[in-house]
């Protein structure tokens, strides 16, 4: 065998240590393998999060989403609340940025600029204020939707408030919410941001011992409604959306939960 034969299998041999130690560290420190355009979340939980119809997942620290290109926003937003989330803080909003992270390229905040909508969170900025920075990171333009503003500070703000509630009284809970992506919505801006006729916000106790959950599907529209009147079951969502949400559960569970409207077992 010749020295250069043997230096080439040396560096091979080399190289493939150093991947199979930083794969090591990856699965020892709890971090998911991310794909390119990615950047690392390190401490929202990522067990429940849906599929993608877009083949773009993205994980920020603190919420992970799925970015439609056609739409350009996201068709899903996913994270955990916990009770050690919610704070008082009050922080400055911040300009709203280009998310980097989205390899087709995020839309600009710009195509809002006098659309008359407003550039509505789907991961609340009230939902990260336990840091300037997981605050910070919800004025990511993958992260917005246009939005009514009668909807947007109304029934949606309630419907957000609603779910605080929530993650303080069960110890945590999961949120995937967004806008139903079709064809044929309205755009705006120059890069023809859709606007949804429908939001939908899905919501998972997975921690109080008894697993429950509870779907909500509102027209974008100013409604003075009991949030009631929108609960609908997951797999009507699913129908509409063609998202599978919470398929990591046990299939019975998840085929009794996702069927189900049933609201009473929720502190209203």
């Amino acid at each position: 065998m010749s020295k250069k034969t043997l230096y080439s299998l040396i560096s091979a041999a080399l190289l493939i240590a150093v991947y199979s130690y930083n794969l090591y560290l990856e699965n020892k420190n709890g971090h998911q393998k991310i794909t390119e355009g990615s950047v690392v979340k390190h401490d929202t939980n990522v067990n429940f999060l849906p599929t993608t119809t877009t083949q773009q997942v993205v994980h920020h620290q603190g919420y992970s989403l799925s970015y439609s290109e056609p739409h350009e926003q996201a068709e899903w937003v996913a994270y955990e609340l916990k009770a050690s989330d919610l704070s008082s803080n009050n922080f400055d909003r911040p300009y709203f940025e280009i998310d980097e992270a989205i390899k087709t390229q995020a839309a600009s905040w710009r195509n809002y600029k006098n659309s008359g909508y407003d550039r509505g969170h789907l991961c609340p900025a009230g939902d990260r204020r336990q840091s300037q920075t997981l605050f910070n990171e919800t004025f990511l333009t993958s992260n917005i939707s246009p939005q009514n503003h009668e909807f947007n500070a109304g029934i949606w703000n309630r419907l957000e408030q609603r779910v605080r509630y929530w993650a303080k009284k069960y110890d945590g809970v999961f949120v995937v919410t967004g806008g139903v992506l079709e064809t044929g919505l309205k755009t705006i801006g120059n890069e023809n941001v859709a606007v949804p006729n429908q939001f939908y916000k899905i919501v998972l106790d997975y921690n109080s011992g008894n697993p429950k959950m509870l779907a909500f599907l509102m027209p974008h529209e100013e409604s003075n409604a009991d949030l009631v009147q929108y609960v609908v079951s997951v797999d009507a969502i699913e129908k509409l959306t063609g998202i599978d949400f919470f398929y990591q559960l046990d299939d019975a569970l998840e085929d009794k939960l996702e069927a189900s409207t049933y609201y009473k077992n929720w502190k209203f």
